[in-house]
């Protein structure tokens, strides 16, 4: 059943209005109930997250929140980068390919429903696994305050300054996001906070 809170989307001027049509209504085929989450439709059972509909400029996609989990028999599930954990996306280009694989898409939202109902959660690495920037172990080791201020933080804000300070090329761009966001992990805020 459609929810009025998401038609904005349907309803916007968007390059992909016919391809969202379509997934909409064979995500909801489902039985999934529709729900807005972070500006986009968010597709749940059970108050669990299934999956998620969203565009970009060269394909619009629906992304599987456990997207690792499913068998992924047809070889469509793509791993956005090489971070993400457990999130898959299978991405279009056409509503023609939409409806060729109207069936398989089905399956697989029928498969995360399953991998939901049956509690399997994607093992996910612990932030000490991640390779830690060596500018940033330097500063850790330097200043035992930005430690003890850093492993305070969530799992989840740990790991968003590994990556942004790894994501860097060059030493001293990483040296500069280093000394940029050391009071903001002082003070207990994640990256985006």
């Amino acid at each position: 059943m459609t929810n009025p809170k998401v038609d904005f989307y349907f309803n916007k001027d968007s390059n992909w209005k016919k391809e969202f049509e379509a997934l909409r209504r064979i995500v909801l085929d489902c039985g999934l109930n529709e729900e807005l989450k972070w500006g986009e439709p968010c597709y749940v059972y059970d108050k669990a997250n299934i999956v998620l509909i969203h565009g970009f400029k060269d394909y619009c996609a629906l992304l599987f929140f456990k997207g690792a989990l499913l068998k992924d028999a047809n070889g469509i599930l793509i791993q956005q980068t090489q971070n993400v954990q457990a999130a898959r996306q299978i991405r279009f280009t056409s509503i023609t390919k939409i409806l060729e694989l109207k069936s398989v898409l089905k399956a697989y939202i029928f498969e995360a429903i399953e991998v939901e109902k049956a509690g399997l959660k994607v093992k996910l690495k612990k932030t000490e696994e991640f390779n830690f920037p060596i500018e940033f172990q330097k500063k850790l080791d330097q200043n035992p305050a930005l430690k003890t201020a850093f492993e305070a933080l969530s799992p989840g804000r740990q790991r968003g300054y590994i990556f942004y300070f790894s994501q860097a090329k060059q030493s001293t761009t990483r040296e500069k996001r280093v000394e940029k966001y050391l009071e903001k992990i002082l003070n207990g805020k994640g990256l985006d906070d």
